[in-house]
């Protein structure tokens, strides 16, 4: 059984005393591909050697994230643009709109967005969306920018079946995670209404971490839970879950 984890901050210092031994659990778990979403310039660096040090196994992005949208953000766009001048990335994200921490920020994190969005059609590359707190906001943007070249994965979904669908209407997968298993997640109770074929697995981590491990760690061997709750929302072998979103996710990243 082969299983992607679309999503997930290998880089983060949440794992610099065991990163090899976690990146070991996941390998073991059946977990072979690991897609790296970016931050902010600040991580370039580490993402970089992640790369180095699993190079079977670990798939970058560039990008900015919308909590790194502040007064310097067009610095952080060029540098982004300056990667992508330079080498070959699998996608760009993690970009979009968060509402939850600043809501100040909402002009410039829409046109760091946009201008994202821009970058990836001209690179040919799917992007892969934060939204917190900002559906009708994220949604506006997508109408604006609409196309065949649009496309990509709405990262931690966490909205209505309605929204769902918007979203899967601009091209985008859901990236389906631990809230998947919280009780008060909600999306459990309608994603079986969308078919497999929209759907990607991610982790987050060291965020988000599915039941029994929720408010710790999460680590990308955890995906197995997530796994594990859509073989019975969906009433079909975990094998063949695996099997249809690891697909999903090649037809997004081109692999």
């Amino acid at each position: 059984m082969i299983v992607t984890d679309t999503h997930t901050h290998l880089y983060s210092d949440a794992f610099e005393e065991d990163r090899k031994e976690m990146m070991q659990r996941a390998l073991n778990a059946g977990v072979s591909r690991f897609f790296i979403p970016a931050i902010d310039s600040s991580y370039t660096k580490a993402m970089l050697q992640l790369e180095t040090d699993f190079p079977e196994q670990v798939f970058l992005m560039t990008g900015l994230h919308p909590t790194s949208v502040k007064d310097n953000y067009k610095e952080e766009l060029a540098h982004v643009e300056d990667l992508l001048s330079k080498r070959s990335f699998y996608a760009i994200g993690e970009i979009g709109i968060d509402l939850y921490w600043d809501t100040s920020t909402l002009g410039i994190q829409k046109n760091a967005f946009r201008y994202q969005i821009q970058l990836a059609k001209k690179y040919k590359l799917p992007i892969v969306i934060h939204c917190r707190d900002a559906f009708n906001e994220i949604f506006e943007v997508l109408e604006e920018e609409k196309s065949d070249d649009l496309f990509g994965i709405f990262h931690c979904f966490t909205g209505t079946l309605e929204q769902a669908k918007q979203a899967v209407s601009y091209n985008m997968k859901l990236g389906i995670g631990g809230v998947v298993t919280f009780k008060n997640g909600k999306i459990d109770q309608f994603l079986n209404q969308m078919d497999l074929k929209h759907i990607v697995l991610e982790t987050d981590s060291p965020y988000l971490a599915p039941k029994p491990f929720r408010g710790k760690r999460n680590e990308s061997s955890y995906i197995i839970k997530v796994l594990e709750k859509l073989s019975e929302l969906y009433e079909l072998p975990k094998e063949d879950i695996a099997k249809i979103t690891t697909e999903n996710s090649k037809a997004i990243f081109k692999i």
